[in-house]
């Protein structure tokens, strides 16, 4: 191996070699193995070549550069063969991934180019093979140096070559098309690629596939064309430098602006479709183009727009306001963009003409002229249904009269009235000088609107009577009207409207018809405009005590959503704080008269059939609960049985929904103790007492997220009871949240670090970690170690990691720190002879069997293993910590669960282990595929 590598060789000549050489090396060799061992090291490699090898090739393992062309030879043979109908997409993932080291396909595996000139060659090949070939010549070509290799190869020409797929009838095929187009697009990444893309004259056929019948293939042209004009368009205006000298460019933006220009003019209705495909393109290229090109691509297509516009197709109304949009956001101030947004204010299908207004209201870009006359647009179909006056006397009548035969169809009027009042909100921020009414107005005619749909027509009788009987009973309306009250509560000037608020959601709330989600809303509606009060005062007793009534009758609903809406809105409204009420009184205290209420409601709820409400009003105690643990009140004999009756939920219930909620309950309570401890008061001897069962009961837990959730009261009391000592830093789980549990994390060890101090830290510390013991937090932290659940065994390690620094860091020094050791030597725990204790044991014995050292732990085994059957075993928990090797064991539970099947390697052996199995069918086993 040593005179493999001649001092001189080319770089590329060595990348050609390692393929070959690899396949001697034993299994489970690398490439980077071989760059690093000392037998190449003495070949005295450069240090530019060493440095660009190891980048590259620490990427692929020498076992798939071994295996990849056999399983090119499989891909060639026969398509069918594959184990699954991903593995092509799995394959090509790889190899994109391969590019992104800044490597050469063709250098690293050579292979690919006979096998992509074998298959493309052979037209009988199976459809998913040859476009697989496509993308993959693209991504190869995607490189300047692999573009010239796979030229001079004719291999590009025989790839993309148009005519040859279409004579072999093999065009008709959708995946050929998108093989052909996502190929192209890889490669359009330099240069030559472009001229190479011109002079084959692909930008024809490509406008072509824009319009394809799969809407697959004509999105795939569509974004092709968008990646040419925007990948080659000029740095600057100026026309001096970069990319704007590619030769071919300007040929390819005239054709392409030609074709926008021409597409847009609709000679039959027939080309609506056309139509609608160029305008998605061209609001892609307007909202992502520079000048000049942005300017060029605007002066060919305004007057076609203009055209469209007044021919006034439904179909293309939001799609042309897309166009619009995106050229107002990049260039607001060009009159051409403000003679099409004038132009769209002119289309005389009011449908048309809403969907229109609502679309610019949203994108936010707003401008005087305009924005006024689009709010008017949307508050008039309200203005017509409610009666209230919105716009002014300054209304078109003819627009008028065409928007109220729109609204006398029942169908139309919903959506249409479901469109307006969604946007209230957005209305009622705009500037007060394109309002035609203040925001107050806005909401007193969506109150008005949520009367109508319940039947009461008292307050509109200025409203028309044929247009709001169609929104008589509408849930739809109602429920966008209620999200439209909900967020109208923070505009100005609207508190005054209160008691008009209240009294419409207590009547939505009584009313039995109402629909379960409407009732929901009408809850969130309520907390809202509570919470941005500053005053409840003006709440008349009459209405207090029908808002009462009324939650009392909707906890006992009988459909279930019902009553989980109402405990959650108990929890919400217990944490609601109005500006101006007492320090001692809360929105639910003001309105419900307090725990006196919500409590008895509260606990009967626990009882539900329902775990949804259950788990619910658990959450809901905690809230309504909150306060007076921060205030640090004595327990009273409810809160005593509520814990009572929540151990046996946590114990019994069949439900994780409730269990998870029993553990969260305890957390809430712990930290509002913590948070807001009053002077010298220990936590009170019932939270002390339940937090025991809680940890006992919760780590033994069949649910995941319920052990999860003991961890985190396990946490809690970790940094109560290590508060204070030197090192410690409150929060040991410190690592940034994953984006779900079972996530791939890196391989970091969050821990606390902490040195020994003087002798009353020791006894501190001899304390907290007896008590820590005594609380049975130690056992929880070990028996999630070996949870089968890897989010659990993760936390676990973790935490125990974090406590293992803390009493007994592995870089202590100085006789302090020894002796501070000494001292929590002698804590113990206890090994039970059952469950999660025994794999403890296990790894403890192996340790110390690996160790084959006699110490404490060893006699105690040994004097365990003597007495099999007795008593349980107790530990030394710095022994335990220290001999559990918990940073391996981190790294283990640091990687997905699926690491060993999720590689390329698995995947090659998959398609191999396929191939097989295919060639002989008499063979009975089954063939499984791992995981990727």
């Amino acid at each position: 191996m040593q005179n493999c590598f001649p001092r001189d060789e080319p770089l590329s000549q060595v990348h050609k070699k390692l393929p070959l050489l690899l396949t001697l090396l034993p299994r489970g060799a690398s490439y980077s193995s071989v760059c690093l061992s000392p037998v190449v090291a003495s070949q005295s490699f450069n240090a530019a070549i060493s440095c660009k090898l190891i980048r590259h090739v620490s990427t692929m393992d020498g076992e798939c550069v071994s295996l990849l062309p056999r399983v090119c030879e499989v891909l060639a043979a026969s398509g069918s063969s594959l184990p699954d109908d991903t593995s092509l997409e799995k394959l090509m993932d790889w190899f994109t991934a391969l590019t992104k080291t800044g490597g050469s396909l063709l250098e690293s595996c050579p292979c690919l180019l006979k096998f992509i000139s074998t298959t493309v060659d052979k037209t009988s090949s199976d459809p998913d093979i040859l476009s697989f070939c496509l993308k993959l010549t693209g991504l190869i070509a995607a490189t300047e140096d692999d573009f010239t290799a796979l030229q001079e190869s004719s291999v590009l020409d025989l790839v993309f070559n148009l005519q040859r797929w279409q004579e072999a009838e093999l065009w008709e095929d959708p995946c050929i098309r998108i093989g052909w187009i996502q190929g192209l697009r890889t490669m359009l990444q330099h240069p030559k690629a472009l001229s190479f893309f011109v002079q084959a004259g692909f930008i024809v056929p490509l406008l072509q596939l824009q319009t394809d019948s799969s809407l697959f293939v004509a999105s795939a042209a569509n974004q092709m064309l968008a990646h040419i004009l925007l990948f080659y368009q000029p740095v600057s205006p100026v026309g001096c430098s970069g990319k704007e000298n590619h030769r071919g460019y300007g040929d390819v933006v005239t054709a392409i602006s030609a074709y926008l220009k021409e597409s847009l003019l609709l000679k039959e209705k027939a080309q609506l479709h056309q139509s609608l495909q160029t305008l998605r393109l061209l609001a892609l290229l307007l909202a992502q183009t520079r000048p000049p090109l942005q300017d060029e691509l605007l002066q060919t297509v305004a007057v076609s727009l203009e055209e469209l516009v007044s021919a006034e197709y439904s179909q293309l109304t939001l799609p042309l306001m897309d166009v619009v949009l995106a050229a107002h956001s990049r260039c607001g101030a060009d009159e051409r963009v403000s003679r099409l947004l004038s132009l769209m204010l002119n289309i005389r299908k009011p449908s048309d003409l809403i969907q229109a207004a609502a679309a610019f209201l949203r994108s936010g870009h707003y401008d005087p002229v305009h924005t006024a006359q689009y709010v008017r647009v949307l508050l008039l179909p309200l203005h017509i249904i409610t009666g209230y006056t919105l716009l002014g006397p300054n209304v078109t009548e003819e627009h008028q009269l065409s928007t109220v035969e729109l609204l006398k169809n029942k169908s139309s009027c919903i959506s249409t009235i479901c469109v307006c009042v969604t946007n209230t909100p957005q209305i009622a921020l705009v500037a007060p000088d394109c309002l035609p009414c203040p925001p107050v107005s806005v909401v007193a005619a969506v109150v008005s609107l949520l009367r109508l749909c319940s039947g009461d027509s008292s307050s509109s009788s200025a409203g028309n009577g044929n247009v709001f009987r169609n929104v008589i009973g509408s849930g739809k309306v109602q429920k966008c009207a209620l999200e439209a009250l909900t967020a109208l509560s923070g505009c100005p000037g609207v508190k005054v409207k209160l008691d008009e608020v209240f009294a419409l959601l207590i009547q939505y709330l009584d009313n039995p018809d109402s629909d379960p989600t409407v009732v929901h809303k009408s809850y969130q509606a309520l907390v809202k405009w509570v919470g941005v009060c500053t005053d409840l005062s003006s709440i008349t007793n009459a209405l207090r005590q029908d808002f009462t009534q009324v939650v009392k009758k909707r906890a006992c609903d009988m459909r279930w959503e019902v009553r989980d809406s109402t405990v959650e809105f108990l929890g919400h409204l217990a944490g609601v704080r109005p500006h101006r009420t007492s320090a001692e009184d809360g929105a639910s205290d003001a309105l419900l008269g307090g725990r006196s209420c919500t409590t008895p409601l509260l606990k009967e709820a626990l009882q539900d059939p329902e775990s949804y409400v259950r788990a619910s009003a658990i959450c809901a105690l905690a809230q309504t609960l909150t306060r007076s643990w921060q205030q640090g009140a004595a327990v009273t004999p409810e809160q005593s049985e509520i814990v009572t009756r929540l151990l046996e939920i946590l114990s019994q219930d069949t439900e994780g929904f409730a269990r998870r909620a029993v553990v969260r309950y305890f957390i809430a309570w712990l930290s509002s103790h913590s948070s807001h401890p009053p002077p010298s008061s220990p936590p009170p001897s019932l939270l002390t007492q339940s937090v025991r069962s809680v940890l006992s009961q919760g780590s033994a837990d069949l649910d995941w997220e319920v052990k999860v959730h003991t961890l985190e009261l396990a946490e809690l009391l970790l940094d109560e009871a290590l508060s204070g000592l030197r090192g410690h830093a409150k929060g040991s789980d410190t690592r940034p949240e994953q984006t779900h549990p079972y996530a791939v994390i890196s391989d970091r060890t969050h821990a606390l670090h902490a040195h020994g101090g003087a002798r009353a830290e020791e006894s501190r510390l001899l304390g907290a970690l007896n008590r820590l013991v005594e609380q049975g937090v130690i056992s929880a932290l070990l028996s999630g170690l070996v949870d089968c659940d890897r989010p659990v065994g993760l936390k676990a390690c973790r935490l125990l990691s974090a406590l293992r620094e803390t009493v007994c860091p592995s870089s202590a020094g100085g006789l302090d720190a020894t002796a501070a050791m000494a001292t929590v030597a002698g804590v113990s725990c206890e090994l039970p002879r059952r469950g999660w204790a025994l794999e403890i044991r296990k790894m403890l014995e192996m340790k110390n069997a690996a160790k084959e050292s006699p110490g404490s732990l060893d006699a105690v085994e040994a004097e365990d293993r003597r007495e099999t059957g007795e008593e349980d075993v107790r530990v030394s928990v710095c022994e335990v910590l220290r001999s559990l090797d918990l940073e391996e064991r981190l790294d283990i539970l640091g990687q997905s669960s699926d690491h060993v099947h999720n590689s390329p390697l698995s995947l090659l052996q998959d398609i191999l282990t396929a191939s097989a199995a295919h060639t002989r069918p008499d063979t009975q086993d089954e063939v499984i595929v791992d995981c990727y």
